[in-house]
């Protein structure tokens, strides 16, 4: 069985979590990678998306726009440009990160920037399909 592992959240507002955990699954930029304890060292740039956080006390989902993970043997910490946890958002602030990143998306100027902000829209209306 595997062991915990130290999982920090951070934002440029606030820590958002700061926990003991059994398994997260991250957004990668070059995929969707799942961390347990043990796993071998990576940083990874983030992709719009959800991170799942697990373990036998937490089942949470967070809300990620984007940002970097930094994983050790023994931690992850995700440092996000913009990160909420899913279940105690409010739906309106859904819509709103939703028009923001529409807007984001008229004024991108790369196919990578657009690339990403699509991402985004796509992964923000499921969150709001789902809490309608």
């Amino acid at each position: 069985m595997a062991g915990t592992f130290k999982f920090e959240l951070v934002s440029p507002e606030r820590i958002l979590m700061s926990v003991d955990v059994d398994q997260v699954i991250v957004p990668g930029a070059e995929g969707q990678f799942t961390v347990l304890q043990g796993h071998a060292p990576v940083i990874s740039t983030l992709l719009p998306g959800v991170i799942h956080v697990r373990s036998a006390e937490i089942k949470k989902s967070i809300f990620v726009r984007s940002g970097f993970a930094e994983v050790t043997a023994d931690q992850l910490t995700i440092l996000a440009e913009r990160a909420f946890i899913v279940d105690e958002v409010d739906p309106r602030h859904l819509d709103e990160e939703l028009e923001l990143a529409h807007r984001a998306l008229d004024s991108a100027d790369s196919d990578d920037a657009r690339l990403h902000v699509t991402r985004a829209i796509e992964q923000l209306k499921v969150l709001v399909g789902g809490a309608a």
